[in-house]
């Protein structure tokens, strides 16, 4: 059986899926990109801005499904340009410890409304 979750701490989603379903133990956290919850709208040009934003969404998706970003076991990292990477490093860095999750990065030529970054997630629960 699927659960779905959402907040109003994290964007709506814009399209045909939730912020998150979890089968089982496992969650998965649809792609956040870095848009305010509020207004909807990208955060900032600056992409370490961006790169933040994108990880309270995350944080906050985690939250309603009864998680951690501790709990989090892989990211899958979109950028539109791959010489974003350290900031990525040093960004994740302040939002996580030790160990730390699987992650893959890749280049993709495009995001929605023009984000420099999108983050899914696998969550692994307890309970």
């Amino acid at each position: 059986m699927k659960e779905v979750f959402s907040t109003e701490n994290a964007p709506a989603a814009i399209g045909t899926y939730a912020q998150a379903v979890r089968h089982d133990n496992t969650v998965y956290v649809s792609g956040q990109i870095p848009l305010d919850p509020a207004s909807m709208e990208i955060v900032s040009d600056d992409f370490e801005e961006q790169a933040a934003r994108v990880f309270e969404n995350i944080s906050a998706v985690c939250s309603a499904a009864g998680g951690t970003l501790d709990d989090v076991v892989k990211f899958t990292v979109y950028l539109t340009d791959l010489s974003d990477f350290g900031t990525v490093n040093e960004v994740m860095a302040r939002f996580l410890s030790e160990p730390y999750p699987a992650r893959a990065a890749v280049q993709v030529s495009a995001l929605p409304r023009g984000a420099r970054i999108e983050v899914d997630a696998i969550v692994a629960l307890d309970n």
